[in-house]
């Protein structure tokens, strides 16, 4: 898949991660975007890695949309935790 590829599939993985997590998320679009397109990709690495598959095929492939929807609650998590950590240290 092309680069245009990746920031499609990254802008929309990234928007449902926030839609399936709802809450207060610093950042903005460009966020969304960044943890899409890095979520898709640790999202195939760790299907390959656990399950011996290659689950990032094509743009119109499920396995792809799930690998970069999965990847992405993940980093949505994390960036949660990290941001929120920062966020309280600065008002303590």
């Amino acid at each position: 898949m092309g680069i245009i590829a990746w920031i499609i599939i990254g802008l929309l993985a990234g928007a449902l991660a926030k839609i399936l997590l709802p809450g207060k998320d610093p950042g903005g679009i460009i966020v969304t975007m960044l943890i899409g397109i890095v979520g898709g990709l640790l999202g195939g690495w760790l299907g390959k890695v656990i399950f011996g598959v290659d689950s990032i095929d094509g743009f119109f492939d499920l396995s792809t949309w799930i690998a970069a929807i999965a990847g992405s609650l993940i980093l949505l998590v994390l960036y949660r935790v990290v941001s929120g950590n920062r966020h309280s240290h600065r008002h303590a």
